[in-house]
């Protein structure tokens, strides 16, 4: 067993022992799925985004996901404020730019959030990730345009510069600190199809933040765990509607010693 396999074991194992509190400031499109992710794989959702509690809340966290799916400028102040005071409390923030690149305003508003507050990792399409440094690159939507390699040299400057850990999806999945660069193979063609996975996903890397202090690693556990749930909705399911309900039954079922044996790691 690999080192990152057994940091998967025993983050995913602290998740179901600890049940750690997750502040999802997320969009209306995914507030359903994000929070039975949450639950099935045994952490604590929370969805508040009132600008007048969101502080108050963020300090009962273990980590916070921000995500600019469906934003507004109310929306976008109340993730600043509250990724601001998860900073003074040293809890994690993770930064989803769901369609950064596709209009000024998306761009915009994940360039701010990453300018004022300290995020830990921000997950993203290769698109995406692109456009937080490039002011050409474009999205359709929240579909990438661009492959995982060809971002991967992008990912890792940037990284760099921004302090932070990126975390490409795709067909294979990348994970870098700026240095140290990791792919994950799990998954499965299905996920394409149902709405929110993505940003499902980036909440599991909260969930798994909470627990482990090394963003790098973390998130990179993160990923196999839900893209290993994804494999395994995939062999109960053919079509996306029962996928989607096999996909939340997978979280719920998957052992940490599942975890620990089918994680696909390319460190």
């Amino acid at each position: 067993m690999s080192t990152l396999s057994e940091q998967a074991h025993r983050d995913l194992a602290a998740i179901r022992e600890q049940k750690p509190l997750v502040h999802n400031i997320t969009n209306f499109v995914v507030m359903n799925t994000t929070a039975n992710t949450l639950l099935a794989m045994g952490a604590s959702p929370v969805m508040a985004h009132a600008e007048k509690e969101v502080e108050e809340m963020v300090s009962f966290a273990g980590a916070l996901v921000l995500n600019i799916g469906t934003l507004t400028d109310a929306w976008v102040d109340a993730m600043v404020k509250a990724g601001k005071k998860a900073n003074r409390l040293g809890t994690p923030v993770v930064l989803d730019p769901v369609g950064s690149g596709a209009t000024a305003f998306r761009t915009a508003s994940a360039k701010r959030i990453i300018d004022e507050v300290k995020v830990s990792v921000i997950r993203g399409n290769a698109s995406e990730i692109l456009s937080l440094r490039s002011d050409d690159s474009k999205t359709r939507g929240v579909d990438a345009v661009h492959s995982v390699d060809e971002a991967a040299e992008t990912a890792q400057v940037l990284a760099g510069e921004l302090g932070t850990t990126l975390a490409i999806t795709g067909p294979i999945d990348l994970v870098t600190g700026g240095g140290r660069v990791i792919r994950v193979s799990n998954g499965h063609e299905l996920m394409g199809y149902v709405t929110g996975t993505g940003c499902a996903a980036t909440a599991t890397i909260g969930a798994f933040l909470a627990v482990d202090q090394d963003p790098v690693a973390a998130t990179a556990a993160a990923l196999a765990f839900f893209g290993l749930a994804g494999q395994r909705a995939a062999e109960q399911a053919a079509a996306p509607g029962s996928f989607q309900t096999a996909l939340i039954d997978a979280l719920y079922t998957i052992t940490p010693g599942d975890l620990a044996e089918g994680a696909r790691f390319d460190p």
